[in-house]
């Protein structure tokens, strides 16, 4: 995701409140496909103005919730094709962003995120599961952006841009449940980040969030409930605090989650999944 005037390479994810639609849960294989923008990178700015090589973004979601899928299955390998940058858009036709200005991969890739993986995918039928995707932040602050972040245009233009995210996302998860018809698909819900107009966009990340947990349940996917996270019920205030306290929106104009995040957003995952133990 990007803020006004924030860096280029940002996030993005998909939805929010954990789906009952979708088939049981699929149990872990071989591998776990990791799908997406800068969050399922594990992206931060620190360690990006640092230079350091992708496997030390190694706290990010993923790689937490790759720690839990061994508690199931402790053989998982993990391929992660997070793209910082990338959109619903460059994930269908590609190139990755990152790629194109020479940022290395977790596991690289030519052509499209989407290519990559449903090559990837035929490669090792059945053998893949789970698979997690998050996408539409950089989607957003495109078409923010393209209203000059102008609250009325946002408002009147929202309900076209939104139905052609979600259209987009449709296309993506059928092509995946197509390549994958019996592995765990979780994607990952809109949460609103904007902490100096949060009320004045919420109708914007609401209307988003519902529109992503209807495309997923379409393609019997399950969503990690990630916007109960960053925007729990409750005050402004409160809810400005608790990006504050685990993202570096505030400190740093940057939305990418802290570790304290990743590991929240690891624990939605785990939980949504089906793989945590009954109590």
């Amino acid at each position: 995701m990007r803020l006004p005037g924030s860096l280029a390479a940002t996030l993005v994810v998909l939805t929010a409140g954990a789906l009952g639609a979708g088939p049981a849960a699929a149990a872990p294989q071989t591998y776990y496909l990791a799908l997406g923008d800068s969050i399922a990178y594990g992206f931060q700015p620190a360690k990006a103005r640092k230079g350091l090589p992708p496997s030390g973004f190694n706290t990010g979601y993923v790689d937490v919730f790759a720690a839990r899928l061994r508690t199931v299955a402790p053989a998982i390998q993990v391929v992660n094709y997070g793209c910082p940058g990338e959109s619903m858009v460059t994930f269908a036709k590609g190139p990755c962003p990152a790629i194109a200005d020479g940022i290395d991969l977790h596991d690289s890739f030519s052509g499209s995120q989407l290519g990559a993986a449903l090559g990837f995918l035929k490669a090792h039928p059945g053998q893949v599961s789970p698979i997690t995707i998050t996408l539409w932040g950089n989607d957003v602050a495109g078409f923010e952006e393209g209203c000059h972040n102008n609250l009325r245009c946002i408002r009147k233009r929202a309900p076209h841009a939104v139905s052609s995210l979600a259209s987009r996302l449709r296309s993506i998860l059928a092509q995946l449940r197509s390549a994958a018809p019996t592995a765990e698909i979780i994607a990952t819900g809109a949460w609103n980040f904007e902490v100096d107009r949060l009320a004045r966009v919420a109708f914007l990340y609401r209307s988003l969030d519902k529109r992503i947990r209807r495309a997923a349940g379409r393609a019997g996917a399950h969503v990690a409930n990630t916007r109960a996270i960053f925007n729990p019920r409750g005050s402004i205030a409160a809810t400005r605090k608790r990006i504050c306290a685990l993202t570096f929106v505030c400190s740093q104009n940057d939305p990418h989650p802290r570790d304290a995040g990743y590991r929240a957003m690891a624990k939605a995952f785990f939980a949504a999944s089906g793989y945590a133990p009954k109590p």
